[in-house]
């Protein structure tokens, strides 16, 4: 039989976006979920995985300094081959639309092809030997297709059924991520994800870029369960990465006094799109 060429295959890159607050288990299983998923099609290769932890101008109840939630990813990811936390979105003086952050890295991956290419055009000469002339020795070294990998957003059942939340997500967003980029939706055997699809317009019409991935070992860990049990003194030791939980131990972390933060504010994005009338409505 004949061996499969890696170099046919689609590069992909994972990004997920969200809180982080405090990262756990579940949500680095969700790439390693996504990575087989992809595998498993025999038309996909998995080069990366980014985290990227949203900005404190989210204005999320309860989300504490994106110092520590950042720290705490990195932690989490010290000892992965593959997955990496990116910053770039939490030092983010606003609060940035999950589309703009999709366009970020892809630009990011561009104009490293780009850089790529240059190098390998650059010319081969050997040190203390007059360069002599070579036909086409100047022309790019060409090891494989210089396509760019495809960035597609990670999430779970319930970010993608959140753009059914009316003022949270514009419809020109949720389009612009289905239709350039793609999704990865990690959901529960039995979850009505594909009627949530069937609902939407948008999604409907994007549905062969939007990768659902069935989690049959089910997994209810929770960054809103996490900071529970902190609260009231209980332990959440295997939930959280051993570093993790030791970070929040130093920095007494988590508490009733941080559950309170943001208390009565306006989330960002429905601050933003309440009278914008290209938000998404019922």
């Amino acid at each position: 039989m004949a061996m499969e060429d890696p170099d046919t295959k689609t590069e992909v890159v994972l990004l997920a976006c969200g809180s982080f607050n405090p990262i756990t288990n579940m949500h680095l299983r969700l790439f390693e979920l996504a990575k087989d998923y992809f595998h498993e099609t025999g038309k996909y290769k998995v080069i990366k995985g980014i985290i990227s932890p949203v900005g404190d101008a989210y204005k999320k109840k309860g989300l504490i300094s994106a110092d520590h939630r950042v720290a705490m990813a990195k932690l989490a990811t010290k000892n992965s081959d593959w997955v990496e936390v990116d910053d770039w979105e939490s030092c983010q003086s606003e609060w940035l639309e999950t589309v703009k952050v999709l366009r970020h890295h892809h630009q990011k991956l561009l104009s490293a092809g780009v850089s790529n290419s240059l190098q390998d055009a650059v010319p081969i000469t050997k040190l203390g030997r007059k360069r002599k002339q070579e036909p086409n020795r100047h022309e790019p070294i060409k090891k494989k297709s210089q396509s760019v990998p495809q960035v597609k957003l990670l999430c779970g059942s319930d970010m993608l059924e959140s753009f059914g939340v009316p003022n949270l997500w514009k419809l020109e967003d949720i389009a612009e991520i289905v239709e350039k980029h793609g999704l990865v939706c990690i959901s529960r055997a039995g979850n009505n994800v594909q009627k949530f699809i069937y609902e939407s317009d948008i999604l409907w019409r994007h549905k062969n870029n939007i990768h659902l991935v069935e989690e049959w070992i089910t997994n209810d860990i929770s960054s809103t369960k996490i900071r529970r049990a902190l609260r009231r003194g209980q332990s959440i030791r295997y939930l959280v990465p051993d570093v993790v939980r030791a970070y929040i131990e130093q920095n007494a972390l988590y508490g009733a006094e941080s559950e309170d933060r943001n208390a009565g504010l306006l989330l960002a994005p429905l601050q933003k799109h309440a009278s914008d009338p290209g938000a998404r409505r019922r």
